[in-house]
């Protein structure tokens, strides 16, 4: 279920900086999460410049990434913080970004809320358990 999105200005990386970013991400949560790489899922979005502001300006020509994970309830905090570690990490590396410039935050659905081919998570008893484990 890992749902991996980084937001970027549109025209200020190339799309095989975009491919890199998205296959490293999705390798790595797969590792960290111990989750099947086939349930991950990893997309960008791009903004175009004007409309983006940081630090209040449009357009300033910073890269300031900024990125979700979304991931069911029952992760442990180690986890998620080794999680938001690697994608910050993988966003520097790749697209050249300062590490003081990227945010981010995981953002946690209860099983019960999320659906997996129509079914919900709920009916995958044993992984929000198995997920806590560090």
């Amino acid at each position: 279920m890992p749902i991996l999105e980084v937001h970027l200005v549109e025209g200020m990386h190339t799309p095989a900086q975009h491919a890199e970013v998205l296959t490293a991400m999705s390798l790595r949560c797969a590792e960290l999460l111990d989750t099947p790489l086939d349930q991950v899922r990893a997309y960008v979005t791009l903004h175009r410049p004007e409309h983006w502001a940081t630090a209040g300006s449009p357009a300033s020509g910073r890269s300031a990434p900024y990125f979700t994970a979304t991931l069911l309830e029952g992760r442990s905090t180690e986890r998620r913080h080794r999680l938001l570690g690697a994608v910050t990490d993988i966003i520097v590396d790749v697209l050249g970004a300062d590490r003081r410039m990227v945010q981010g935050r995981i953002i946690s659905v209860r099983p019960e809320d999320w659906a997996i081919g129509g079914v919900p998570a709920t009916a995958r008893r044993g992984e929000p358990r198995a997920r806590a484990v560090t």
